[in-house]
């Protein structure tokens, strides 16, 4: 066995001695072992960003496909590439990710990281990470105060390579660690010849989440039934069954479920949320309302249980990758792309100006089933040098199908934060 990289011997290291580190006056709690709520406020518009990117990756990639996508993975490399930025291509960063300063996107990183994040496992909750990783050509010096920013608030370790003569090497380093990160489900994460020579710094984020229900699905009750896709056709897949009174509520058009996930002894609480339009076609009209409506997620919450008559969830596994930069070109994100915005990574005023982002690659994979559900994302931001409320409806006993196409969302209740949203099409695919 190859020994470990200088990337993977100092990441822990670092991680753990700034959990205790004080910052602006105050300690930060350790919730490695602990978790608990975030000290800071999560952005108010975390779950809008998410819902709004999803809905563009669907309607650009996913139109017809199953999908499952990690927005809080890129809106954090996103963050960093702003800690790095300067002028214009800053001011574009902080519009799209609608904060006010750098400093509110380092202050969410550094939350996601020890405490949102904290893996649960050791309490009885779910099991989790997130990781952070910076590869920069050993050409380069980080600049010492972008440096702290990477260790600091996004707990990451940076490690020194050869793009120049090693590109490939490179980049099969940066998938095994990802893969490591993501508990082996995000295999290849940066595809062949996505690194070569010119480029100068990696940047790349791994989610991982695997929660079992809170009430967990009686294997035997699963039976095959048909499930009808967008062009009215069907299949038979399995589908997961409960009498139990589930948390459902029914709006105009639509349901949503709550699923929670067994909870640790820590004030997090993870829950999978549902959201199943009535007409069996109606899952673009949805999601085109959740990704322009404000507060979307926040105002279509059930609340308590319910009695359900008919209850059916299928069993699903989706795996999904795509490459970021044109929808980010589409929404308005175009000076990271471009040279002489990025002057604050590197200590040479050269390679600054001529660094730029050339590609945001990510892999997200989700399996549902009646133990729980098992996620995980990793995206890579790899960089060049070169030239260039509502109607509720009110009733007692509600039926919760789950037999066409629904959105999904995984997300923790305390902080508001969205881990994963996704589409389901076909459960078959």
């Amino acid at each position: 066995m190859s020994p470990p990289s200088k990337l993977e011997r100092v990441s822990k290291r670092k991680i753990q001695k700034r959990r205790h580190k004080k910052t602006d006056n105050r300690t930060t709690k350790n919730t490695h072992n602990g978790g608990g709520a975030p000290t800071e406020p999560i952005p108010v518009n975390e779950a809008d960003f998410s819902l709004s990117l999803s809905n563009h990756v669907i309607s650009t990639f996913a139109k017809d496909k199953n999908l499952v996508i990690s927005p809080l993975s890129i809106r954090v490399l996103l963050g960093l590439v702003a800690a790095g930025s300067n002028g214009p291509t800053r001011d574009q960063l902080l519009g799209f990710l609608k904060s006010d300063t750098v400093e509110e996107l380092n202050s969410f990183s550094s939350n996601l990281v020890t405490h949102v994040f904290a893996d649960g496992e050791p309490l009885g909750g779910p099991r989790l990470s997130i990781a952070n990783g910076v590869w920069i050509d050993r050409s380069l010096r980080l600049k010492p105060s972008f440096e702290e920013i990477v260790h600091s608030s996004y707990m990451a370790a940076s490690d020194h390579v050869d793009f120049r003569t090693k590109a490939d090497k490179v980049r099969k380093k940066v998938n095994a660690w990802a893969e490591k990160e993501t508990n082996g489900l995000i295999k290849d994460l940066l595809p062949p010849g996505s690194v070569d020579y010119m480029t100068r710094l990696i940047v790349a984020n791994a989610v991982y989440f695997k929660g079992a229900w809170l009430d967990k699905f009686d294997t035997s009750h699963t039976k095959d039934d048909k499930f009808f896709l967008l062009d009215g056709s069907t299949v038979k897949v399995p589908f997961m069954t409960d009498r139990r009174m589930q948390y459902v509520r029914a709006f105009d058009g639509f349901k949503v479920l709550r699923l929670p996930y067994k909870q640790g002894k820590d004030k997090r609480k993870f829950s999978m949320y549902f959201f199943l339009p009535d007409a069996k076609d109606g899952l673009p009209a949805l999601l085109e309302r959740a990704g322009s409506e404000s507060g979307f997620i926040e105002s279509h919450l059930p609340e308590y249980k319910v009695s359900v008559r008919r209850f059916r969830i299928p069993k699903f596994k989706i795996g999904f990758e795509f490459e970021a930069s044109r929808i980010l070109a589409g929404l308005g994100v175009v000076l990271p792309f471009r040279m002489g915005g990025l002057t604050e990574m590197v200590d040479s005023d050269i390679d600054g100006k001529e660094l730029y982002v050339s590609g945001i690659f990510q892999k997200a994979f989700v399996e549902v089933n009646e133990q729980g559900t098992e996620a995980a994302a990793a995206s890579a931001l790899r960089m060049m040098g070169g030239c260039m409320r509502n109607s509720v409806k009110i009733i007692e006993y509600v039926d919760f199908v789950a037999d066409h196409p629904f959105m999904f969302v995984i997300r923790e209740d305390v902080s508001g934060v969205v881990l994963f949203v996704g589409q389901l099409l076909n459960p078959t695919c």
